[in-house]
């Protein structure tokens, strides 16, 4: 009975995987390996989190342990210690996705025609150009891989985990994880000039995975405070073809009633939303705030 139940558990949760998922963390695997590998990994800049950490291994270990190696080694098992916390699917994908990764740079380093050595085949030696377009390419296929329902780096998962315990929060846990890579770097190469153009490829990468996962045009999340909700949200309608939704509400000091809108906007419409507010009811409090993903939008509430 108990195997049977176990048996239907592995198959619902094997359901939940989705073969087009794979597709794209195929292609996101594919992209970050040529990132670091085309740029990053000839001129010995160090990309972030447990990817960074490897190249720091393949260069002060025997050439027969190899980045692709490390790759797996390291993050399988994080991402198996955090299956409990993140979800069977989430960890499929995420492993499928280092997988792809480990695979696209071994393929690239020692199996196709291509000389990664010495200097980048697309940027030479330029170590900004190696920086920036290593972080953008790399950040491209991390930002694709948590689109999709993974990650491509065990330090996502140390950071949820760890991070809350530390009493910090999961970017600063990133950011700190990686300023100890960057200065281990430094002290073991005795040079700070690669760590620190490696800091560049960190921010650059981050920056992309932003706009890859939210988007480049967030939304924003309008509310407005008036004593003329009513003649607001009509003026609304006509305008942006939504109302957004009014909650009453009792100024904390005043005690006067009020009522609150709630509407999702582009940045494009922001400045021609204060023109209507303020046109109506010039005492209106607008505040904007930016939203990274709209989960359910209702018409017409």
């Amino acid at each position: 009975m108990k195997d049977n139940s176990i048996y239907h558990l592995i198959k619902n949760q094997l359901k939940e995987l989705k073969w087009f998922h794979f597709i794209l963390l195929t292609i996101a695997g594919s992209i970050n390996a040529f990132g670091v590998t085309i740029f990053l990994y000839p001129v010995k800049l160090y990309d972030s989190g447990v990817s960074g950490v490897s190249m720091l291994l393949d260069q002060v270990t025997p050439p027969y342990l190899t980045i692709s190696l490390f790759l797996l080694v390291i993050n399988i098992p994080i991402f198996l210690f955090g299956l409990k916390k993140q979800g069977f699917s989430f960890t499929v994908y995420s492993v499928y996705s280092v997988a792809i990764y480990s695979l696209g740079s071994y393929l690239i380093m020692y199996v196709l025609p291509i000389d990664v050595n010495f200097v980048s085949p697309l940027a030479g030696s330029d170590l900004l150009l190696c920086a920036i377009f290593g972080g953008v390419i790399s950040g491209i296929g991390s930002g694709l891989t948590i689109r999709h329902g993974g990650a491509i780096d065990g330090i996502d998962v140390l950071s949820v985990i760890f991070a809350k315990r530390l009493g910090l929060s999961i970017g600063s846990f990133v950011m700190l994880f990686n300023l100890a890579l960057y200065i281990v770097c430094g002290i073991i190469l005795n040079s700070w000039i690669l760590p620190l153009y490696s800091i560049i490829t960190y921010f650059v990468a981050s920056k992309t995975i932003d706009f890859i996962v939210d988007g480049f045009d967030r939304s924003k999340c309008a509310m407005i405070v008036t004593k003329k909700a009513n003649e607001i949200t009509e003026a609304l309608k006509d305008s942006f073809e939504a109302s957004g939704t009014i909650v009453d509400a009792v100024g904390g000091y005043s005690k006067s009633e009020f009522q609150i809108i709630y509407l999702i906007i582009n940045h494009f419409q922001v400045n021609k939303l204060k023109t209507i507010v303020h046109s109506i009811d010039a005492q209106a409090f607008v505040s904007l705030h930016e939203i990274s993903d709209v989960i359910r939008q209702q018409e017409n509430v």
